[in-house]
């Protein structure tokens, strides 16, 4: 007959369950967000926010308009980027919180994309609520 050490049978199951709760919370969450922004956009428009693809992470989209402001000033200092938010649409049908215009984002290079052409006519920063950059399009392009 087998012996079954029962305290350390005990302590696996503990571990295991614990190991299963910090990978389950260790996921980022994702902020993109449907609501209803896109009832009367521009087809091509709404295709080209729902297409985009993290620079970093091309498995991840940049999230949609509900996370986005145009910055149409760019700046590069001490060879980092930063855009300016100038967006004045309101916030309230995109859903989105508020960023005065004015407040300047420091663009990691790695969220920098530039594969793909811009319709808006806008250089625009995708942002979680909490202020992290998911993309930033520079206007125009190809």
């Amino acid at each position: 007959m087998k012996h079954i050490n029962w305290p350390l049978t005990g302590a696996l199951v503990v571990m295991g369950a614990l190991i299963v709760f910090f990978y389950s919370i260790s996921f980022k969450p994702s902020y993109a967000r449907d609501l209803g922004q896109w009832e009367n956009s521009d087809p091509t428009i709404r295709e080209w926010y729902r297409g985009l693809m993290q620079p970093d992470n091309p498995a991840a989209s940049c999230c949609g308009e509900a996370d986005a402001y145009w910055a149409d000033e760019i700046h590069v200092r001490n060879g980092k980027t930063y855009a300016t938010i100038t967006d004045d649409r309101p916030d309230e049908p995109l859903g989105r919180p508020h960023v005065p215009n004015g407040t300047e984002i420091e663009i990691p290079n790695h969220k920098l994309k530039w594969d793909r052409a811009n319709p808006t006519g806008h250089g625009v920063v995708f942002m979680s609520p909490g202020g992290y950059v998911f993309c930033f399009v520079q206007p125009g392009g190809v």
